[in-house]
């Protein structure tokens, strides 16, 4: 299912303080560098529109939340819906979310991972580019704090249950624990663009979490 266009930009809201390219960023720069507020950090994997950024900012002011996406006009979109909503506790990357997670975020430093309704790369031999593989899945668990989440949507069914098993095999992340789908209270009450389509079509979504219980 393709994207669509992007609405137009109020071009009073100045969003470059909000937006940041992975390509350009110095050795060192940590999420925490982001962030004027030292607070427990979560990151988003693939953030779209930022819906999810643009919500969870404001209900959980005592968190910080960085976002990445690889399209770059869709990290743009979403960084501008946090300036303007001046929701000084998030922020967004653009560009590779693999390779920042490698290279820049330290060990046991998350306290959540978000990836909803990532690409599922269809075809056998563009398998290798889903953002949920085995060596990403080691990284997630090394980033969580003891106690942290990794939470993950999608509405492909083989996507799910390969998840499951790269999950199960490659870390010691608690066994899946299910998400309820809650009624939603409005037109935008949904964790993403992507769950809002998804819904108002009658199909199926698969949620689960999992938590990092050790340290190592």
């Amino acid at each position: 299912m393709g994207r669509r266009a992007l609405p137009k930009l109020n071009p009073t809201v100045e969003f470059d303080s909000y937006l940041h390219i992975v390509k350009e960023l110095e050795e060192g720069s940590s999420p925490e560098t982001f962030f004027k507020t030292s607070r427990p950090i979560e990151l988003e994997i693939g953030c779209g529109k930022g819906l999810f950024l643009a919500g969870v900012t404001g209900e959980k002011p005592e968190h910080n939340f960085l976002g990445i996406e690889v399209s770059a006009k869709y990290a743009s979109y979403s960084a501008y819906q946090l300036a303007r909503r001046e929701r000084e506790n998030g922020h967004i990357l653009s560009g590779d979310a693999l390779g920042y997670m490698r290279d820049h975020v330290l060990d046991h430093s998350l306290t959540a991972v978000h990836i909803y309704f990532p690409d599922p790369w269809w075809k056998d031999r563009h398998r290798k580019r889903r953002v949920l593989n085995e060596v990403s899945a080691k990284d997630i668990q090394r980033v969580l704090i003891p106690g942290g989440k990794l939470h993950f949507w999608t509405d492909v069914q083989e996507y799910y249950e390969s998840a499951l098993e790269i999950l199960a095999a490659s870390t010691t992340l608690s066994a899946p624990i299910d998400v309820v789908e809650k009624p939603a209270e409005h037109d935008l009450d949904y964790r993403t663009h992507f769950e809002r389509r998804t819904r108002k079509n009658g199909e199926p979504v698969y949620r689960a979490q999992f938590v990092k219980e050790t340290a190592a």
